[in-house]
């Protein structure tokens, strides 16, 4: 009998095959006390099974293929930062002296205390790096025990192979691309976590958060991978193996046309031309994002350089990091976001109180503001780096005008530092802002007086709203982009800088969802930055749209009060045919 499993899509597309059940985890750890001279040698094998793992990740780190994803080395790099960490390095020989106990087993109660720490995180993507710490500690154990550290498939067969695991590890893609495997499913993770990055950037069907999905499947079985809706099917019967063979075959002759697209302008069938951005974390997306076509980057993170170290990166260090990209980029504009770090979120550095509810707490331009030496800093080194190229800066999570007046107070310090030392910069740089929260929504009209360009971050922006953590799984069904009082702020902001004259752009999740596409061109939205893997579909979505037939639907649709009507009409806009409702 067929089993439908459902979970979070990362990487559309179908792909049927045989199960392989990738067999990991620490389930039965040997516990077991020591004496002063065991306890000596237990600490030395720890020792050498951390170097150990330390040349096994720089060894894939510098054999990864070429056609592996372009994210793949900054990962594994995460992966030696974590082993080098003392969480992982040295406080577990701690326990072993403390306690007297043996290696495995203290390696497992540091991972636990670890993983607590990781879960009290607010912020989606921090949390999710839970997985990569217990990725790092399962290779560590596995060494250790002197187990096979790496993926092994065996392909014996002609049927492509469908990977089901618990979770995989960045170096566990290294040579999928050349490999039977056409998906690859998992029990946990989080659309921000790295298995769903590489799931994305693969462009692999693939499905995580399944829950026990690997439990209920037995090892060659037949199971088909619906990664665009999200599925599972186990042990499906000849009737829907028919239907989904023809679903694969549509898709793949879908994505062959799309890309054509890549050197198609986004211009609507009206004649209107828009701008199509990237968000991006590093250089690994730069390449990517010129052979689509795309126009620049609209968001770059810029919380990297400042994540899993045990002290702040100085100004040297982020100007050569942002000129690295103002370079790659080849004249295509860079606009970076101020550090968006928050309570919990680096406790070796960051030493302010633990707040109740972070994600009211101390975090965004609250965190910079009440660190501006480091806030400075950041700042000059954007400012350096105006000077070699078209950069522009924005600061995340503002609320009020009061914060605005306190960010500009900070720039113009940095501004003059950088005019003492007779530095080179963009005198004319251009500087903007986040809109994230309702209260900045709902006052735009007098915030955007004091910038020069606005960004929409929907994903907060719905999350604050709805008052809907999207982590939660008991709530998220509530996370709805569509419903009319997000989109009353979102047109809101939309109409306000059109009326002030000046470029309002949307770097959350909605940009790069074509569902949204129409809904968000009929509102007036002409500058979209999303993942670079969404760029093509997005793209498709808008030259087959025309805005003056959409906006009278739009605004029927934004008028509106009931999400669950919302979502009726959303579908209706998208349909291929007329759009009127």
């Amino acid at each position: 009998m067929s089993i439908v499993l459902h979970g979070v899509p990362v990487g559309a597309g179908i792909a049927i095959g045989r199960a392989h059940l990738v067999v990991r985890g620490m389930d039965e750890v040997p516990h077991y006390d020591l004496d002063e001279r065991e306890l000596a040698a237990d600490v030395l094998r720890y020792e050498q099974a951390i170097k150990a793992t330390r040349r096994q990740l720089e060894q894939l780190r510098n054999n990864i293929p070429e056609n592996a994803p372009a994210e793949l080395g900054a990962f594994i790099s995460l992966h030696l930062m974590l082993l080098s960490d003392v969480t992982l390095s040295r406080e577990p020989i701690d326990l072993m002296r403390a306690q007297y106990i043996n290696a495995e087993w203290a390696l497992k109660l540091q991972a636990d205390r670890l993983a607590e720490q990781f879960d009290a995180i607010d912020d989606d993507y921090l949390r999710e790096r839970k997985q990569d710490m217990l990725q790092v500690v399962e290779r560590i154990y596995k060494n250790l025990r002197g187990l096979e550290t790496e993926l092994e498939i065996v392909e014996d067969g002609e049927d492509d192979i469908i990977l089901l695991a618990h979770d995989l590890a960045p170096a566990d893609t290294v040579y999928f691309k050349n490999s039977q495997i056409a998906a690859f499913v998992t029990d946990v993770g989080g659309q921000t976590s790295h298995t769903a990055i590489l799931g994305r950037s693969l462009d692999m069907p693939s499905v995580i958060a399944l829950g026990h999905a690997r439990d209920l499947v037995r090892e060659d079985e037949w199971v088909i991978v619906d990664g665009t809706a999200g599925v599972l099917i186990v042990a499906p019967d000849d009737v829907v193996l028919a239907e989904y063979r023809q679903r694969m075959r549509a898709y793949r002759s879908h994505k062959r046309q799309l890309g054509k697209l890549k050197k198609t302008a986004a211009t609507t069938q009206d004649g209107i031309n828009i701008e199509m951005l990237c968000n991006i974390e590093g250089s690994e997306d730069i390449r990517a994002l010129h052979n689509l076509g795309a126009d620049g980057v609209g968001l770059l993170r810029s919380e990297f350089a400042y994540l899993n170290r045990d002290n702040l990166p100085d100004e040297e260090e982020l100007f050569q990091l942002y000129a690295d990209l103002v370079k790659k980029l080849k004249g295509k504009p860079l606009t970076i976001r101020t550090v968006d770090l928050g309570v919990d979120k680096n406790p070796r550095w960051f030493d302010h109180h633990q707040a109740l509810n972070p994600a009211l707490g101390l975090t965004g331009i609250r965190l910079c503001l009440a660190e501006p030496v480091m806030f400075r800093t950041q700042m000059r080194a954007i400012l350096r780096a105006s000077a070699l190229g078209p950069v522009k800066m924005m600061w995340p999570m503002i609320a009020s005008l009061e914060e605005l007046q306190r960010c500009h107070m900070h720039l113009q310090t940095a501004r003059q530092q950088l005019r003492e030392r007779e530095q080179a910069f963009d005198e004319h740089m251009p500087v903007g802002m986040m809109v994230e929260i309702p209260s900045a929504a709902l006052t735009i009209a007098t915030l955007i007086k004091h910038v020069d360009f606005l960004s929409i971050g929907t994903n907060d922006l719905i999350q604050y709203t709805l008052a809907v953590d999207r982590g939660d799984e008991s709530v998220n069904y509530l996370y709805q982009p569509h419903h009319p009082a997000v989109l009353k702020l979102v047109q809101h902001v939309l109409r306000t800088g059109d009326k002030a004259q000046k470029p309002v752009s949307v770097c959350g999740e909605m940009a790069g969802d074509e569902r949204y596409t129409r809904l968000l061109l009929g509102m007036g939205l002409r500058r979209f930055s999303m993942n670079v893997n969404n760029v093509l579909a997005v793209k498709n979505r808008i030259i087959q749209s025309d805005v003056d037939t959409l906006e009278g639907a739009v605004q029927r649709m934004v008028r509106n009060d009931s999400p669950e009507k919302a979502a009726a009409m959303l579908k209706k806009l998208n349909q291929t045919e007329a759009v009127s409702l």
